[in-house]
């Protein structure tokens, strides 16, 4: 399509595409609603302008090829789903959203934005930071915009997952930063990854961000070569995860209400929400069970829950529409088949 365009007309509207995916990540943290439009108006924007020779070269590299191999097997899962149509574009929908990985890396193969889209995202989660401050600070604000989980937007476990996704990209930085000298870029970030932790431990911890932020440590060691600086790396977690358990007992509460959730869930099978994730764990190997291969088929999810939960009480009696855990989403879809190419991808 970019071919009837002239020169001009197509500078113009790449420069478009671009400033759209950074309001994309601009977005993220706050929105899900004006995600979503800035989403459909950077497609048709990028299409006018997209070199199909440029995609099919995308595609038949891993990173770009792969997402839409697990694509292709999701069309191909609604074949042999056995639910409504209706049922089975639903689920088809959470593997389409994949297709924006070829399109983006198209995009920024050859554009020098590509670095805006990352800055957009961290600049825009250190003002949700910001915000998120002023109104616990404030009682009057945090009575009106406060949600329970002491965010105000979204929910804690979105939120410190994106702190906790800034807060690696910055310690990554930081390596090379500090190598060169830049005292005032590795204090500057240094703060921002100090107010973001702070705001994760002693305000809106995601269980689960507490355990993503342990993997992406290790591979965070792996990825140094210098032992001195892993040593200090590590010395310093060590710290400061021991001042923090000391002094939140936010944090403490938290993280030891799991086993209680765990004892009543297997005890008295009561509704607790690590007991409704283990039930619905249980329950997803079991689907993966029965159709190894394959899976049941795109969008079969919610239906298999709600069939496994019939005649049920308590945490075995929810239905879920997801296993909130994404490779077994795909392993009760697409079987092992589905899972290699996720874990390839």
């Amino acid at each position: 399509m970019s071919a009837l365009l002239s020169a001009e007309s197509q500078k113009k509207l790449t420069k478009t595409a671009d400033i759209l995916a950074v309001a994309i990540a601009v977005s993220l943290p706050w929105s899900t609603s004006a995600t979503a439009i800035l989403v459909g108006v950077w497609f048709f924007a990028l299409l006018s302008v997209l070199r199909w020779k440029d995609l099919r070269r995308e595609i038949l590299t891993p990173a770009g090829g792969l997402p839409v191999l697990l694509v292709l097997l999701g069309v191909a899962g609604m074949l042999w789903a056995d639910v409504t149509w209706v049922e089975r574009w639903k689920g088809l929908d959470s593997f389409l959203k994949l297709l924006a990985i070829p399109l983006l890396l198209v995009q920024f193969r050859y554009s020098e934005r590509g670095t805006w889209v990352f800055a957009g995202y961290f600049l825009s989660c250190v003002a949700l930071l910001v915000v998120t401050t002023v109104v616990i600070a404030v009682p009057q604000l945090a009575a009106m915009f406060l949600h329970y989980d002491n965010v105000i937007v979204k929910n804690a476990a979105t939120q410190s997952g994106e702190f906790v996704a800034c807060i690696f990209g910055l310690l990554y930085l930081l390596l090379g930063t500090g190598e060169q000298k830049r005292w005032t870029w590795v204090l500057a970030c240094t703060a921002v990854i100090l107010a973001m932790l702070a705001n994760i431990f002693y305000f809106s911890t995601g269980r689960t961000a507490l355990v993503t932020i342990l993997v992406l440590l290790v591979l965070l060691v792996i990825k140094i070569r210098n032992l001195m600086t892993i040593a200090g790396l590590l010395g310093a977690a060590i710290a400061l995860g021991s001042i923090v358990w000391i002094s939140s007992p936010y944090l403490r509460e938290r993280t030891q209400a799991v086993e209680g959730e765990v004892q009543k869930y297997e005890k008295m099978n009561e509704r607790t929400s690590t007991g409704e994730r283990l039930e619905f764990w249980k329950k997803s190997a079991e689907f993966i069970r029965q159709t190894p291969v394959i899976g049941h088929g795109t969008g079969s999810i919610r239906v298999l829950f709600e069939k496994a939960a019939g005649g049920q009480t308590g945490a075995a009696g929810v239905a879920a529409a997801n296993p909130h855990n994404q490779t077994l989403a795909v392993g009760i879809q697409l079987g092992v088949l589905g899972v290699a190419v996720l874990r390839a991808m």
